[in-house]
């Protein structure tokens, strides 16, 4: 059974973790207040479920979830990440995470700093232009021509070939949107971003390339 680890149980963690559940994962998740705030999920996702520390979580999983901004100074469990697959579902929200002048000037993208966090893992930037509740809602069989698709960017072949199998596991076709450093295409504003609810494969690889880059002073 693979064991997906889940760092973040707020609205898309948790979503992931239903998803994942559905279609034969065992999931370990975790939050910033304590395994044992997170009962309630617990208790409702089952027995495939259980909870843990973020480092718990991430030596635990074959690969990683990270539902979660990213802070300036590294928090997430390093060690335990490395050398494995970790899908970070963040976006880059100025209001709420403060300014990063390296992302503003437009040197690196959001999960380009991720990935320097996290140098001994395989960053994918997966589960970031679909409103939370969706994740298990919107899915669709293989070859529904209304299939929805959902992007995926990373500097490893190998990671965006997990999300594009975990995607289509959870009823979700694949715009492949790599390297890193074209991950802002799908990010807050641009129209990936803006028509999350209604794109087919073909759709958001246009939007993608419609995609304009917000450099700020």
């Amino acid at each position: 059974m693979t064991v997906i680890g889940i760092i973040g149980a707020g609205e898309i963690g948790s979503q992931i973790a239903r998803a994942a559940i559905a279609n034969g994962y065992d999931v370990v998740i975790a939050n910033s207040r304590g395994p044992e705030t997170l009962q309630g999920l617990i208790d409702e996702l089952g027995p495939a479920a259980r909870a843990a520390t973020a480092a718990g979580a991430a030596a635990n999983g074959e690969f990683a979830v990270v539902a979660v901004p990213l802070k300036v100074v590294n928090d997430m469990p390093a060690e335990e990440l490395a050398g494995k697959i970790v899908l970070d579902t963040n976006n880059y929200m100025a209001w709420r995470d403060g300014h990063f002048p390296v992302i503003d000037s437009g040197e690196k993208t959001v999960h380009e700093l991720r990935q320097a966090h996290l140098p001994l893992s395989k960053i994918v930037k997966a589960f970031n232009h679909i409103q939370a509740p969706r994740i298990t809602t919107a899915g669709k069989p293989a070859g529904a021509p209304d299939r929805l698709a959902l992007s995926a960017s990373s500097d490893f072949p190998e990671a965006v070939e997990l999300v594009t199998r975990l995607y289509d596991q959870f009823g979700f076709d694949t715009a492949d949107n790599s390297p890193l450093t074209e991950s802002w295409r799908s990010g807050p504003g641009q129209p990936a971003w803006v028509a999350h609810e209604h794109q087919t494969r073909a759709d958001l690889i246009a939007n993608l390339a419609r995609a304009q880059r917000i450099i700020l002073d």
